[in-house]
């Protein structure tokens, strides 16, 4: 085909056999891709496959490969590898299942409710299982009574083994019967398995437990489809593994086992499995995760479930324990040539030992294995053996004696299990070896091979067959397809007279034949054959091109491993064991064989018709194939390896099958599905309803193809027509893709247009008012220029104006100082003379009063001095603390001081100045009159000087009291700022704890507030269980006072017959009852019974009623109906049992008779629609009677029965009501002592039955109701096609509203409730019964719609979450509709599904983390069930990408931690079955019913016994 840029293709590598690729360049002869990995390659277009366009939409995986747009090779293997990146490792092909092993533990996938999810449903409905395929088989042989065969290959590894067990054990649960004995018939299947495995199994290089043998299971039925008889065969035992192996592989285990067993280990002489030849040859000892001690004794009690006796265990590990014993012995040349002896005392102890194990003559084994004995016509010649030929020797009888012990196994396990001569139909399960191809190939390789090659035969037959049964059922015209087929192969290997088994066993009759002569006559009859080849480098290797690729063989073994000789010199010698067991292995030779010593039998022929008698079985049956798939060489989970995993789908024949649905109409896709993906290239009939099979012809017409066949509900291609048609979609959405572009481009560029537009007005706007602002400046500006002009002018010629005028007066004032200083400098100079003249004369007295100063003052000093010292030391403390304070203050008083000497001096200058004046005036007295105004001035002067000096002397002391405040000021300051910095510290540091006060305070708010809701919730709980408590109290009081009457009356009654008429009442099984009456009655509580001789007990008048259980039986089998909501029929009865007082009757045939009735009624056909009636009437009757005895006073508490009652002959000491008093003492005056105990026997009774048939229709009503809407869930939770998302007409935005259900399914439940709801209130059912019944039904069916989402892929798609939103808004409408008082908690009782269906419709999955899935979105789901869903969904409607690769790998490994530590690992939900109240519970809830207004029906009046009925009324 043709490709084009941007098609997505596969191209071949080898590394990783495929690789994802996108085509870039196209050119005529080649073709470039860019592939994966980022590389770009050139090849031929024929080398391409086509790939999906659309795959990693919808999840990036289908379940069925038949579903792939192209079936091709690399389709198919990443297929699987993205399932199996999901944990899901199961996918169809068609009706094949393909096993991936994920090597790690998900028991989710096995436990019971899973089969149980599985049992009876179409193959395909559910997600691809195992149980699936078990399921279909079995259908299918009950359906159609024919046999069924299972058949599980694949390589060593690839868990062939553990899909048998799990096939077997669904068989065993669907097929299983009562346990008969201590061991079943399929308890010994399933304990089959670890006992073959013990002795078949081994590990190798791929495997730890590899199946070295061939299994066929076939399990029989009978007639009703229960399992009758099994039977087990085995096919081709690896037998020479017992005596060679290789490192790293292992022998049988149980060799390893028996070794590990401790006690018995040392009872065999058996020490560590290293000191032994068989067992040392390979350094592995020990499986991991594997205890063999432990599967020693597992393997014992599997002996013991499939009837193998003790005495013959003993002997099969003895004979096992001799095998590695036998092993040991090694030889060395003897006196003669060509002999051998036992080598040295090693050797012969452990000959010894295994003479004594096998129980045979030590010597006659000696015998067996350095000689043998030719019988001739002269006699017997013996011949000894060399050392080469003793190992053999000793080697073939280990591998004759384990082969035998096996075939004998497998043998008494068929006999233990029994097989079953009249079964009609089996289904068989076969566990082989699938297809080997090693490095070196022998003849176990040649034979495996063999086998795998006739299973493909009738694998491509079956496959053929089912493409024929499609077609057939899709009624299309087809001829015979060809397909390749493999009986060209087989006739190489089988074929007579010159096959290569022929030719192989033709070589081994010839004792001089060797493994060259074999290959020289194969080479020369063959060498013709196109599937033969002879190798380039060895003349006896060849080459064998299988379906799944060409082995090479080695054929140096062929010969010895074919000859399956029967040594005379064994035989005899095991047949003389004392051993019964070994004996009955070697029965003695006839007597023609006893003449040769060997008797040669050929292993390949006799494997070549057991295989043939396998194929007959499977060609008699219908059969089912499981292919198992090994994912890696290195046995670890989440590692898909894609050149292994392609190598085995070759090998198990799925690539064959592929090509097989190649060879006819590979493509198949229902009309709808083919109309989503192609009804783009016929738009013009997509509009409006259209027919989908019409459509898919006119698009087939359309694109002018011609190999195609429309079915019944399906349309077929031939190969290529998809690529023709996806290239032509591809056209037309990219035709579409450039119109939108295109249109989306017109609309960038106008939009960018509109903006550069609207940004050049704004652009144009801004210039001009920039333009328009600067001229505005610029006028501003020259306006304020000259402003400023104007005002510096002024300022300058006012300036010299000032100028000239400071200068005239400061001439003026320079002249007139000048005159001033020039007078002043005369007055200066007399007053000078005037100072010094005074000041002589003050020096004069001053010096004398300094001398009488200074002389007070040392006085005084010396005085004040004494008085000082003795205050310094009460003030040294305190002058301490203020001494920087005192020498502010000397300072200040210096400065005082000061001050005051300037202040006198003063003075005393002006005195003298006044004394000189007053000298002088006389001689001046012209001087002073002209100077009298200047002088009077001065004295001014000098008096206001004088009055400013006084007022400066003030204001000093006033500032130096000021400056001593200050300073004080200042120091209280200072300590005040220190204080006010310690106190901010401190309230910064309390800040700081107030901050953190307050967010403790804060969080201790959040956790008051949780603990007080917490305590709410507790109070709550409280109170509920102080209200169940004083329930349970009363309850216990009731039944104390129940088993009290039953024990008395169980010590007049046999308790044999109270039970046996009460357990048929009820109809439990006698089991169940037997202890109500076992239980012995204390003496402490019973007197002894006073017989009178001259009183007799008088009969109780229901005696004399036996003929009213006519009117009893009239009352329940028709339907009375009711009034004012009361149901008739059950006041009638209680009304009648009252009068006729049959609650004081010791027998109670009256009450089994009502139950009996009601029983009988509700199994009678039309018993369903009668249920709610009977509902309502049983639970009204029952509340009558519980509410009547509570009443008169029939309960009362222990302590009032211990003060009441006397025993039983006394007497009621205290009445509690005037009804009980009356009561009372009616009986009394009949002189009956024990009344009142027998009248409360039989209501007890009646009450226990009553409740267990209020049950019984409960329950029965409640599955009723399951059984109906199931079938109507099963439709629901899938959206059908119409309200699907069609390509091109989704919503137009993705938060538009979920779309309403088209159609009437959610509907028809709507209805199915509303129906059901009408049913209940017609019959008056309590409310407390429709609540209940309501909640049951809708946790139902949130369990259904949830399972079914989680195992159905098509369910959790976008559309179809829209669809189940819709429907459950239905529901919700309706809940609301009926009340709470009738729905209760039925809407919280949907959160699974409607969590579910909330995580499918929301958007923008990808941004979402695994915290707000689980926590905001899903909270009620576990991470299993989020991990499902995510693993399963696709968005069908806008193709948008699932959940992030980060979150689904966090959940994938929070879900593999989980597994180990979770009891139950499944991720389905299960069904409550239990019954929702008690007794107590519906005498609560019911109200109280009022009988005394019920009248008789008319129906009745006539009947004489309930006259009485109709004078009350």
């Amino acid at each position: 085909m043709s490709y084009r840029k941007g098609s997505k293709v596969w191209v071949e590598e080898k590394g990783e056999g495929w690789l994802e690729a996108e085509v870039v360049d196209a050119k005529e002869r080649a073709v470039v891709v860019l592939t994966s990995q980022r590389k770009k390659i050139s090849v031929l277009p024929e080398k391409l496959l086509p790939r999906d366009t659309d795959e990693d939409l919808g999840g990036g995986h289908v379940d069925d490969m038949t579903k792939l747009t192209y079936l091709n090779e690399p389709g198919v293997l990443y297929n699987l590898k993205r399932r199996y990146a999901l944990n899901e490792i199961y996918t169809y092909t068609g009706s094949i299942l393909i096993a991936v092993n994920p090597f790690t533990r998900l028991p989710h996938l096995y436990n019971e409710y899973m089969m149980e999810q599985y049992k009876g449903v179409r193959l395909g409905d559910l997600s691809p299982h195992v149980f699936a395929v078990a399921d279909a088989s079995y259908r299918a042989m009950v359906n159609d009574s024919r046999s069924q065969s299972i058949l599980v290959s694949g390589e060593s590894g690839a868990g062939k083994t553990e899909t048998t067990k799990l096939i077997m054990r669904y068989l065993t649960y669907v097929g299983g019967r009562a346990v008969l004995d201590d061991r079943s018939v399929e308890q010994q299947v399933l304990e089959s398995n670890p006992l073959l495995e013990a002795f078949g199994n081994a590990k190798t290089i791929r495997n730890d437990n590899s199946s070295r043998f061939g299994k066929f299971v076939e399990i029989q039925f009978d007639k009703t489809g229960r399992i009758s008889g099994a039977a087990i065969r085995t096919y081709l035992l690896e037998r020479s593994r017992v005596v060679q192996i290789n490192d790293p592989e292992r022998n049988f285990h149980c060799f390893y086992q028996l070794c590990a067993s401790g006690k018995d280990a040392e009872l065999y002489k058996l020490g560590h499995a290293s000191t032994f030849h068989y067992l040392n040859q390979s350094k592995t000892y020990e499986l991991e995760g594997t205890n063999n001690e432990d599967e020693y004794w597992k393997t014992k009690r599997a002996m013991d479930i499939v009837g193998i006796s003790r005495s013959d265990q003993d002997a099969i590990f003895r004979t096992l324990a001799a095998i590695l014993h036998l092993g040991n012995i090694e030889f060395s040349p003897g006196k003669e040539s060509d002999s051998s002896k036992i080598k040295d005392s090693t050797s012969n102890f452990h000959l010894q030992m295994t003479a004594t194990l096998l129980m045979c003559d030590p010597d006659l084994l000696v015998s067996s294995l350095c000689s043998r004995s030719i019988h001739t016509n002269e006699g017997i010649i013996i011949k000894a053996l060399d050392c080469a030929a003793a190992v053999a020797n000793r080697d073939t009888l280990a591998k004759t004696v384990y082969a035998r012990l096996f075939d004998w196994l497998v043998e008494n396990i068929n006999k233990s299990i029994g097989q079953d001569v009249d079964s009609k139909a089996q289904i068989g399960v076969l566990d082989i070896y699938g297809f080997e191809s090693f490095k070196h190939n022998s003849f176990e390789q040649f034979c495996i091979n063999f086998a795998n090659e006739k299973l493909q035969q009738h694998f491509n037959e079956h496959v053929f067959k089912m493409e024929q049964e499609e077609y057939k059922s899709e009624k299309i015209n087809w001829s015979y397809i060809e397909f390749i087929d493999n009986q060209d192969m087989l006739d190489l290997i089988e074929k007579k007279p010159i096959g290569i088994i022929a030719l192989l066993d033709e070589a081994c009759m010839f004792p001089k034949s060797t493994h060259v002569t074999f290959a020289t006559k194969m080479f020369r009859n063959l060498s013709s054959h196109p599937r033969l080849e002879k190798t380039k480098f060895s003349e006896t290797d060849f080459s064998i091109s299988h379906y799944a690729g060409k082995v090479t063989y080695q054929t140096d073994s062929f010969l010895e491993k074919n000859r399956d000789y029967i040594v005379a010199e064994h035989c005899n010698l095991l047949s003389s064991s004392r051993c019964p067991l070994l004996s009955g292995l070697f029965t003695s030779l006839p007597e023609e064989s006893v003449r040769s010593s060997y008797k040669f039998s050929s292993v390949a022929s006799r494997f070549k018709q057991q295989l043939q008698a396998l194929m007959e079985t499977l060609s008699s049956t219908e059969p089912h194939y499981v292919r198992c798939v090994k994912p890696n060489s290195v046995n670890r989970p989440q590692l898909f390896e894609n050149q292994s995993v392609l190598h085995q789908l070759r090998c198990g024949g799925v690539l064959e099958a592929v090509r097989i649905s190649l060879a006819g109409y590979p493509t198949r896709r229902t009309y709808a599905e083919f109309v989503d993906r192609f009804g783009v290239l016929v738009p013009e009939l997509m509009l409006g309803s259209y027919d989908e099979r019409a459509l898919t012809e006119s698009v087939l017409e359309k694109m002018k193809l011609d190999n195609f066949q429309l079915g019944r509900t399906k349309v077929f291609l031939r190969a290529g027509q998809i690529a023709i048609l996806d290239v032509r979609r591809a056209e037309v959405l990219d035709n579409a893709a450039r119109r939108i572009q295109g249109r989306f481009r017109t609309f960038i560029a106008r939009k960018e247009f509109v903006k550069t537009k609207e940004a050049s007005i704004s652009v144009q706007a801004y210039c001009r008012g920039c333009f328009a602002r600067k001229m505005y400046k610029i006028m501003r500006e020259t306006a304020a220029a000259i402003i400023l002009q104007k005002h510096v002018r002024r300022l300058i010629v006012q300036r010299n104006y000032q100028e000239a005028c400071s200068a005239a007066l400061l001439i003026q004032s320079c002249i007139r100082g000048f005159i001033a200083r020039r007078y002043f400098s005369t007055i200066r100079e007399q007053k000078a003379a005037l100072v010094i003249q005074s000041f002589w004369r003050k020096r004069k007295v001053a010096m004398l009063f300094q001398h009488y100063k200074r002389a007070t003052i040392a006085i005084q000093c010396a005085w004040r001095q004494k008085l000082a010292r003795k205050e310094l030391r009460k003030l040294r403390m305190t002058a301490n603390e203020a001494g920087a304070l005192r020498e502010a203050k000397n300072k200040l008083e210096k400065k005082l001081d000061d001050l005051t000497l300037r202040l006198t001096l003063e003075r005393r200058i002006r005195a003298a100045g006044e004394e000189t004046k007053l000298v002088e005036i006389s001689k001046r007295d012209k001087i002073i009159e002209t100077l009298s105004a200047e002088c009077a001035a001065a004295k001014s002067s000098a008096r206001s000087e004088h009055d400013k000096n006084l007022l400066l002397q003030r204001q000093l002391d006033d500032s130096l009291g000021e400056i001593a405040m200050l300073r004080s000021n200042k120091i209280l300051k200072a300590e005040e700022e220190k204080q006010n910095s310690n106190l901010k510290n401190i309230v910064k540091s309390l800040s700081e704890k107030n901050s953190l006060l307050e967010n403790e305070l804060s969080t201790a708010r959040k956790s008051s507030d949780d603990t007080m809701e917490k305590l709410k919730d507790v109070e709550g709980k409280c109170t509920h269980l102080q209200q169940n408590l004083v329930k349970l109290q009363e309850k216990l009081t009731n039944l104390e006072n129940e088993n009290h009457v039953l024990r008395n009356k169980a010590f007049n009654i046999s308790p044999k017959t109270v039970s046996e008429k009460f357990s048929a009442s009820i109809g439990l099984p006698n089991s169940e009852q037997k202890h109500i009456f076992e239980t012995p009655t204390p003496t402490k509580h019973l007197a002894p019974i006073p017989h009178s001789t001259g009183t007799r007990r008088q009969k109780l008048p229901v005696e004399r009623h036996e003929g009213n259980h006519e009117i009893l039986s009239r009352c329940i089998k028709e339907n009375l109906g009711f009034k004012d909501g009361k149901p008739v029929a059950a006041c009638i009865i209680y009304k009648c049992l009252l009068h006729w007082r049959a609650f004081e009757s010791e027998r109670t045939a009256i009450f089994d008779h009502v139950i009996e009735a009601i029983n009988d009624v509700l199994k009678a056909k039309e018993a369903d629609g009668r249920l709610p009636y009977w509902l309502s009437n049983t639970s009204a009757l029952l509340c009558l009677l519980q509410k009547n005895l509570r009443s008169n006073g029939f309960f009362g508490t222990p302590s009032h029965r211990s003060n009441g009652s006397l025993g039983l002959g006394g007497r009621t000491g205290q009445v509690r009501n005037p009804a009980c008093q009356l009561f009372s003492l009616s009986l009394v005056g009949r002189g009956d002592t024990l009344a009142q105990v027998d009248a409360r026997y039989p209501a007890i009774l009646f009450k226990q039955q009553l409740t267990a048939c209020v049950e019984k229709i409960f329950g029965q009503l409640r599955d009723n109701l399951k059984k109906e809407i199931s079938p109507l869930l099963s439709v629901c939770i899938q959206a059908p096609k119409s309200t699907r998302a069609q390509p091109g007409k989704a919503s137009k935005s993705p938060g538009a509203g979920a779309q309403q259900p088209s159609n009437s399914h959610w509907d028809n439940i709507v209805n199915f409730l509303n129906l059901l709801m009408d049913t209940l209130r017609e019959n008056y059912v309590p409310s407390f019964f429709i609540r209940k019944l309501i909640t049951q039904l809708f946790s139902f069916i949130n369990i259904q719609l949830f399972n079914s989402l989680l195992l159905r892929r098509e369910c959790c798609t976008f559309s179809n979450g829209e669809y189940v939103k819709a429907g459950l808004s239905l529901l919700e409408k309706w809940i609301t509709d009926v009340t709470e008082e009738f729905a209760g908690t039925s809407w919280h009782e949907l959160n699974y599904i409607r969590q579910a269906v909330g995580f499918l419709v929301i958007h923008q999955k990808r941004k979402k983390t695994l915290e707000e899935i689980s926590q905001d979105l899903c909270p009620s789901l576990s991470i299993r069930q989020i991990y499902r869903i995510c693993s399963m969904y696709w968005d069908d409607k806008y193709n948008t990408q699932g959940i992030s690769n980060e979150v689904v790998s966090a959940m994938r490994e929070m879900v593999n931690k989980d597994t180990a530590n979770l009891v139950s690992n499944s991720f389905l939900l299960d069904d409550d079955l239990s019954i929702p109240f008690s007794t107590e519970d519906l005498s609560m809830a019911i109200p109280a019913t009022d009988y005394a207004d019920v009248e008789l029906p008319e129906c009745l009046h006539l009947h004489p016994s309930v006259q009485f009925l109709l004078k009350v009324s």
